[in-house]
């Protein structure tokens, strides 16, 4: 329900104005001067203010002026009885959304009101959405392997150095790319973003390089291309493992001659691109098998920058969870709510298979299921709702993991436990095949080889 603030020093049109707009719904405020209505502008959550402009004490166009200075978007409307010309033109410099003569006709003011409160949704609607696509979030964390990709953005980026990111799905690819973008000197232009992996094959080019009218049976007007929409800026190809082998060539000529030719077309266009790619996929791995070119690798890979699963760097969930709850508490209109320090240790204890992304909608859930304070108990009893927390995916009947839990002195414990078990278990079943088993559950190859490290696991472990 809106509300509405009315300032005028006369009882009687305060009393009409409040009877008109509660029986139309709207939850109704009013003060008999400037100053205390000046106290509610900054008190109070105010949508609309109706203000006369000759009062004691303060006239109304100061209040116009100070209560703008105070919370720029909320709507004014100013009424008088000695209404001119000149007055509504110099109450519209100051910022006043309407001018209305006393005494107010009943069907003026009930439209421009509802005009004014609709005008201030959508003031409000743009600046959210404004702040949501146009703010780059920050790389969050204080690792060693954060501050070595901080430190790698802000070297390369000013430069038009080609970018090669690696990591796992979730891991935080799309915002390595961002920034390098961000704090380049193409910042002022583009970023266009093109997932490899979501555009079938046979679409592919027509998506990146254009198609003129006529090319095939669906093209029935011509199209412009990634590379051409991110002209002057970044083209951000992610998923770039997935690409068919046909558009590699073509993305190959475009990087060494700086020139591409629509689908269909004849004529060569100059675009001047700075080409960052992003994969979860072993590169080197997929050239072996013939899916990949390695020469269209090494033109990607002037620069690589590794970005590390969540996992191998616990230490920076903290600061990552703390942010991420700021931010949902903030988009729900809700109080911020705290971590008791054994939900922020089991959080530091999950496997997040899904990275920031996991932790970003495990936080989300928890900020709605939980209280005011979250829990550790919240913490183990949300993180999977789907099924028991206890038991992992896969993991072998009787193994440690599930049972005699007395054994184990933290949750951290058993959770390295439960982690040894599964990579166990997954390796004899895939014969001791590590590339085999790093696609299988999801991580690279590199990865796997550190966890076996990690837990001395050997192919005649017992």
């Amino acid at each position: 329900m809106a509300r509405i603030l009315i300032i005028d020093d006369e009882r009687a049109i305060r009393n009409t104005l409040r009877e008109i707009l509660e029986y139309e719904d709207y939850e109704v405020d009013d003060v008999d001067n400037g100053i205390d209505g000046l106290e509610r502008i900054k008190k109070d959550a105010v949508d609309l203010v109706l203000c006369d402009i000759k009062m004691s004490r303060m006239d109304g166009m100061e209040v116009l002026s100070e209560g703008l200075a105070l919370k720029p978007d909320i709507p004014f409307i100013m009424i008088s009885g000695h209404g001119t010309i000149e007055t509504a033109v110099e109450a519209s410099k100051k910022g006043a959304y309407d001018f209305i003569s006393k005494p107010p006709d009943l069907n003026r003011l009930l439209i421009t009101v509802r005009n004014a409160l609709e005008r201030g949704n959508l003031v409000t609607e743009t600046k959210v959405l404004k702040r949501k696509v146009g703010k780059v979030r920050e790389i969050l964390g204080d690792s060693v392997a954060i501050r070595k990709i901080k430190d790698t953005i802000d070297r390369v980026a000013p430069t038009e150095a080609r970018v090669l990111v690696t990591g796992a799905n979730g891991s935080g690819k799309e915002l390595v790319a961002r920034w390098l973008h961000e704090k380049s000197n193409r910042a002022a232009g583009p970023i266009i973003e093109v997932n490899c992996a979501a555009i079938p094959s046979e679409l592919i080019e027509s998506e990146l390089f254009g198609h003129e009218k006529g090319s095939f049976t669906s093209a029935v007007k011509q199209r412009i291309g990634k590379f051409e929409q991110a002209n002057g800026g970044t083209l951000f190809l992610d998923e770039i493992g997935d690409m068919s082998h046909s558009a590699q060539a073509k993305v190959l000529r475009a990087l060494q001659e700086s020139r591409i030719t629509r689908v269909g077309g004849e004529k060569e266009i100059e675009v001047d691109v700075r080409v960052v790619a992003a994969t979860n996929k072993d590169l080197l791995k997929e050239i072996e098998l013939g899916n990949f070119r390695m020469d269209l690798y090494h033109r990607l890979s002037v620069i690589l920058i590794h970005v590390p699963p969540l996992t191998e760097r616990r230490d920076d969930i903290p600061v990552i969870a703390t942010s991420f709850c700021e931010e949902i508490c903030s988009e729900y209109g809700m109080p911020v709510k705290k971590f008791s320090d054994g939900a922020m240790q089991s959080l530091k204890a999950l496997p997040w298979t899904g990275n920031i992304r996991e932790l970003r909608n495990m936080i989300e859930r928890l900020i709605i299921l939980s209280d005011k304070v979250i829990t550790e108990n919240d913490v183990l009893n949300f993180a999977n709702p789907s099924g028991p927390q206890n038991t992992p995916v896969d993991a072998p009947n009787g193994s440690e993991s599930t049972t005699n839990f007395d054994r184990f002195g933290s949750f951290q414990e058993y959770k390295d436990q439960a982690e040894r078990d599964f990579i166990k278990y997954k390796l004899e079943k895939n014969n001791w095949n590590v590339s085999k088993t790093a696609d299988e559950i999801d991580i690279q190859r590199s990865h796997l080889y550190s966890k076996i490290d990690k837990y001395g696991l050997k192919r005649n472990d017992s």
